[in-house]
């Protein structure tokens, strides 16, 4: 398969995607109208929210294969690094209450929609981590840093 053949495999892709992470909007939306329940209201709200990020990273991947428009600098990085260096600390912190948090109700009986939910918090907070350590490491690569 040739780079246009992927590119355009791609960007069909997003185009499909994209309307699956609506169909799933549209699905949480009516989970949330139907229950009464916080829980699952919370739940299904933060899979709306997340599929609703889904759409935006597609959309950016589809037009950055679609007109080339779409860069990343040294220079936009590094005019932004103390600062994404600040939020890397920052994710860490809250790792470590989420684990620290999950740690105190280890075994403890009558917890668990907590446990639930601070694993969730956990999750996300190392995903965090981890898109920012990925962001770290294209700048690695990247001249003059490399």
């Amino acid at each position: 398969m040739s780079v246009k053949e992927a590119q355009e495999k791609i960007v069909a892709n997003m185009g499909k995607w994209q309307k699956i992470e609506q169909a799933s909007i549209q699905s949480t939306g009516k989970i949330v109208e139907a229950t009464d329940n916080p829980i699952i209201a919370l739940v299904a709200e933060i899979i709306q929210r997340d599929s609703e990020n889904h759409k935006r990273v597609q959309e950016l991947i589809q037009s950055s294969l679609e007109s080339q428009a779409v860069a990343l600098s040294p220079d936009d990085l590094g005019k932004v690094w103390n600062l994404i260096e600040k939020h890397i600390a920052i994710e860490k912190e809250t790792v470590e209450l989420a684990k620290d948090s999950l740690q105190a109700i280890e075994g403890k009986k009558g917890m668990i929609i907590q446990q639930y939910l601070l694993e969730y918090l956990l999750t996300d907070e190392e995903k965090h981590d981890t898109i920012l350590a990925n962001l770290e490491t294209i700048k690695k690569n990247m001249y003059p840093y490399g």
